[in-house]
């Protein structure tokens, strides 16, 4: 699976717009409303990004991040949050994201951050 998409978002109607957004831009896309069920779908030899909100019921964006190093899965990912606070900004920072975008998300401003996010990725596995 090159260079997909994953949205993970528990909130139906942001999952469905950044879906809409995505399949728009010609990516491919696969959205999830749980952790759980990105990880329940997802196989190892995947590229891309992952689109992240900040606030996933049940698990916190680090152990999503400790959960996809511990498989060996190296996805750019981009956060997406409704809480623009220090404190999820700082979590964002930790996880070493591509990007991080405040709910409602300018939508070419992402698109940009998800190239480049994918540029980024493409150029660090060349080496």
């Amino acid at each position: 699976m090159e260079n997909c998409i994953f949205v993970v978002d528990d909130d139906a109607s942001a999952r469905k717009g950044l879906t809409r957004l995505l399949r728009t831009a010609g990516y491919d896309v696969r959205d999830f409303a749980s952790a759980a069920d990105f990880f329940e779908g997802l196989v190892s030899e995947v590229s891309g990004c992952l689109l992240l909100d900040a606030r996933m019921p049940g698990i916190t964006s680090q152990e999503i991040f400790k959960k996809l190093s511990a498989r060996n899965i190296h996805l750019s990912i981009i956060v997406v949050t409704g809480d623009d606070d220090p404190e999820t900004r700082l979590k964002a920072q930790k996880i070493n994201a591509a990007g991080f975008f405040r709910k409602p998300v300018d939508g070419p401003a992402l698109l940009d951050a998800i190239n480049w996010a994918l540029q980024t990725e493409t150029s660090d596995t060349n080496y």
